[in-house]
């Protein structure tokens, strides 16, 4: 995304961001935590809070998301308690957490029984299959989404590479890994630091 693009974007967010209700919010995540499965809940935070609504853009979505990452619980709970701090105070928090939380708390009840009564069967086995493959592309599919738009040079791609390497394949909990990587960037994304004069050269 091009600087142009991105200050005539930012006022449109802004605007949006401004004009956002407790009742919005809660709508809004009520209908992620109804229609949202499994990991690829982040395409769905995404496509609500930056495509639909612009009620964030991709660099305010990527900063809470990281956060949400390297706090306890669940990606989905905690994107909608920063997300609905950051647009309503307290209160849109409130809104947005229940809002995420309530249509799973009452399919997961009911798929949890009928689960306990049908799981033996092929075909619930192969639909829940066919859910794991969908949503691994969700994942995939906001990757590509969010690195075009974010990822701007070798450092980057260092950081993205390094990431992969500590927890896919040292098994490094992912708290560690983004404690150690976040150093790691202060330092190098620091002004002065490597990445800003190798961006001089």
């Amino acid at each position: 995304m091009s600087d142009a693009t991105a200050s005539g974007a930012a006022p449109q967010i802004a605007a949006a961001a401004q004009k956002v209700s407790v009742k919005d919010l809660f709508v809004a995540f009520l209908i992620i935590g109804a229609t949202s499965f499994g990991g690829g809940a982040v395409a769905y935070l995404r496509s609500t809070l930056v495509a639909k609504t612009k009620w964030l853009d991709d660099k305010s979505f990527l900063e809470l998301f990281s956060i949400s990452q390297s706090l306890p619980g669940l990606n989905t709970t905690n994107m909608a308690i920063l997300a609905g701090d950051r647009l309503c105070g307290w209160i849109g928090a409130l809104a947005a957490v229940v809002g995420v939380i309530l249509p799973g708390a009452i399919l997961m009840t009911v798929a949890g029984v009928l689960y306990g009564m049908h799981h033996e069967r092929p075909l619930v086995d192969a639909a829940l299959k066919g859910v794991a493959a969908g949503a691994t592309g969700l994942i995939f599919a906001t990757f590509f989404q969010l690195a075009g738009k974010t990822m701007r040079g070798w450092w980057d791609l260092l950081f993205l590479a390094a990431a992969v390497l500590l927890v896919n394949r040292l098994h490094v909990s992912v708290l560690y890994a983004l404690i150690a990587l976040g150093i790691a960037a202060t330092i190098i994304y620091r002004p002065g630091g490597a990445a800003e004069r190798s961006r001089a050269q």
